[in-house]
């Protein structure tokens, strides 16, 4: 191969990149890893200034929500089941999925609950933002 071909083959490599719908699965495990460690902005870096929760929850307002559970639970678990991804064009998508949540203070939890959620996504300046959640108690 010649010196301007394997240039070539190079950009082209670095070039592409990750389909929408890997990129969306990638932020949301992301934000569950985020849940795990307790890491609130790395959570939060994909929710969108925006966004709209159950009963009218804004942004600010799930932060203090996550910020009271966390407060309660020493250890918190998330654990996702398999999720439904639904793109609309490159620019929207819709995913629904499974959580079971436990949080606590010991070696086992003190509470679990297992929801289904249903969340809507914008792709704003190349990552996927989060704009809309819902969450029902399944248990």
């Amino acid at each position: 191969m010649t010196a301007s071909a394997l240039a070539c083959a190079g950009l082209l490599a670095g070039c592409s990149h990750e389909p929408p719908e890997q990129k969306l699965r990638d932020t949301i495990a992301g934000m569950q890893a985020a849940a795990e460690a307790r890491d609130a902005d790395e959570l939060f870096a994909p929710i969108a200034e925006d966004f709209g929760g159950p009963g009218g929850m804004d942004r600010e307002s799930f932060r203090r929500f996550v910020t009271l559970v966390s407060l309660r639970n020493e250890k918190v678990g998330v654990q996702l089941g398999p999720m439904d991804v639904k793109l609309f064009g490159q620019d929207r998508a819709t995913v629904r999925f499974t959580a079971a949540t436990s949080g606590g203070s010991g070696w086992l939890p003190d509470s679990a609950q297992v929801y289904q959620v249903e969340t809507g996504w914008r792709m704003q300046d190349g990552d996927w933002k989060l704009i809309s959640a819902t969450w029902d108690p399944s248990l």
